[in-house]
């Protein structure tokens, strides 16, 4: 039986594929210009011999396949664009084999429960499908043998790890599947403090590692923050960051130096050795990073580690979000020790006041929240003196700075409060968490029109925004269908408007299946084609995270909302 344990792998939230495509790509490509030339050629032409030299070589490249993918790559349907899938007796098949393969029954559940929490998010509104099987892999190995059988029954697989993700990522096919649960590969492997990094499997959390680190006595940490129960696979897979973005980047900046990944192949690669840095051709591990598990499944990585400073919180209150983000553009020139900027607007700070749970009544205007970092006091302290005289040049009042690290603590407690007190605004309404990026120098334009038209709609909502690199988070509560049809509009617009503003429609939540209408709008038909075939080339059966991010078969546009100003344009395969 499978036992209830199972579910206590389950992370909590807070906020809440190659050869045989490559030889398939060639083969089409071949066909193709075969194709011309037979048509174009007069039949005596001395190139007459072109189409037949190509096609054998398209002929000889797809048996070389053969012995390098594996049966399943001999039947037509590797060919189409569209993925075919097993049928629900393959599907039982796999999982009779599944069974067979791991002697533990705590591996393979079927579970109507765990099934359903898999499938299933408390953090965001699109539509659940649930998986076929969940499978608890223990190592590489165990990843390998479910992607073998994954692929010998051509059944979908999507990764599992925190379970935070607010778009969609770990929803199942439509079709069912296998859920591969990272949860119990959570071991640190390895820390070297003198190279500052860690080697870890994808399963373990960042607040885990940061609380590792510190009760060793090793004075480093891993700076991305993203949502509390977020874990390392998941972080690197959705190009995740946080509030501390501005002082140390993001996702797709050095901290994965290397990963481990099971490909849809079944083979196992390792994207770079363990060098701070290294010019040794493509930059294989960046092209997992906001793939979401579309391209292969992380087992392992190398983080990069920065050293522990102090640091301290600072509030100071706005008459408007112009004037907080031209201060913030002011000081981010000073090059002053900035870690974190936070921009809340007068709704959240009343929020606040509302939730009950700060020991402050704070000042119900738009307002930032500072932290402050140095290696000394004393440059904490002059850190602090800048800032406060650029924020009062630009308006900003009630400057406040913590007199002592539990003051610090509880201020940013506050900040970090965000849903709760977000909640606090409606009674009895749940909230849709979303996010953009911008221009830091667009940023008020986008928060003061999409503020107008939640005006307009009628809706609750609170602005959050890591103003220093431009993200812009907005909670947009609702109580009912009406409300959250109307909540989907708005979100619509936010993000056609984010990208009219040279923007992007997520700055740190991925894609998943949320955002996945945009692409084209934000970046382009050439990119996204190329997007998509690399997704065709190492992920030719279309088994990986179907229907995320840049799916082998192109989606639709989708109006959102009655009243939407813009339908994403149509694009079928043509």
């Amino acid at each position: 039986m499978f036992t209830a344990s199972c579910f206590q792998r389950l992370r909590p939230s807070t906020s809440l594929w190659t050869n045989l495509g490559r030889s398939r790509s060639i083969k089409q490509h071949a066909l193709t210009f075969a194709r011309r030339q037979s048509s174009s050629v007069p039949s005596k032409s001395p190139r007459s011999w072109s189409p037949i030299i190509i096609g054998s070589i398209a002929s000889g490249l797809i048996g070389y396949s053969l012995s390098a993918f594996g049966k399943p790559s001999l039947t037509s349907e590797a060919l189409e664009t569209e993925p075919k899938y097993g049928t629900p007796k393959d599907f039982e098949q796999a999982i009779k084999e599944l069974r067979a393969l791991f002697d533990s029954d705590d591996v393979v559940s079927t579970h109507p429960e765990d099934l359903r929490i898999h499938g299933y998010s408390e953090n965001d509104y699109h539509p659940s499908a649930p998986h076929t099987v969940v499978v608890y892999p223990r190592s590489t190995e165990d990843v390998v043998k479910i992607v073998k059988t994954a692929v010998k029954y051509r059944m979908p697989l999507t990764p599992f790890s925190g379970g935070t993700c607010l778009e969609g990522s770990y929803r199942g096919s439509l079709v069912g599947g296998i859920c591969v649960d990272m949860s119990g590969m959570n071991k640190i492997i390895e820390i070297h403090e003198a190279d500052s990094d860690l080697v870890c499997q994808p399963g373990v959390g960042w607040m885990e590692i940061n609380e590792t680190l510190q009760k060793t006595g090793i004075p480093l940490f891993f700076p991305l923050d993203p949502g509390p129960g977020a874990t390392i696979g998941g972080m690197m897979s959705t190009g995740c960051s946080g509030t501390n973005a501005v002082r140390y980047g993001t996702a797709k900046g050095e901290w994965f130096l290397n990963a481990t990944v099971v490909l849809p192949s079944g083979e196992v690669i390792k994207t770079r050795q363990r060098a701070r840095k290294s010019a040794a051709g493509f930059d294989t591990t960046k092209l997992f990073i906001g793939a979401e598990g579309t391209l292969g499944i992380i087992t392992e990585v190398t983080i990069r580690l920065a050293p522990v400073l102090p640091t301290t919180v600072a509030i100071v209150h706005f008459p408007d979000v112009k004037c907080a983000t031209e201060a913030v553009i002011d000081v981010i020139n000073r090059g002053v020790g900035i870690q974190c900027v936070e921009l809340c607007d007068s709704e959240f700070m009343r929020s606040i006041n509302l939730f009950g749970a700060s020991q402050r009544k704070y000042p119900e205007q738009d307002s930032l929240f500072f932290k402050f970092q140095g290696p000394t006091s004393a440059s904490i302290a002059e850190t602090a003196k800048i800032v406060k005289e650029v924020v009062q040049k630009h308006g900003g009042t009630g400057f406040e700075l913590a007199r002592s690290e539990k003051e610090a603590r509880d201020l940013w407690a506050d900040r970090k409060n965000a849903l709760y007190s977000g909640l606090a605004l409606l009674e009895g309404s749940r909230g849709w968490s979303t996010d953009v990026c911008v221009p830091i120098s667009k940023l008020p334009q986008l928060v003061y029109e999409t503020k107008k038209d939640l005006q307009r709609l009628g809706l609750v909502s609170i602005v959050i925004g890591h103003v220093g690199d431009g993200n812009f988070h907005t909670l947009l509560l609702f109580r009912n269908d009406k409300e959250l049809e109307s909540v989907r509009e708005a979100v619509h617009r936010m993000v056609e408007r984010a990208i009219t503003l040279e923007g992007t429609c997520t700055g740190e939540h991925g894609v998943g299946i949320g955002k996945r209408e945009y692409l084209y709008e934000e970046l382009g038909e050439g990119t996204v084609e190329l997007m998509r075939s690399v997704k065709r080339t190492m992920d030719p059966l279309g088994l990986f995270n179907p229907g995320k991010v840049s799916q082998i078969n192109r989606v639709a546009g989708v109006q959102v909302g009655a009243n939407a100003e813009r339908i994403v344009v149509s694009r079928q395969d043509r």
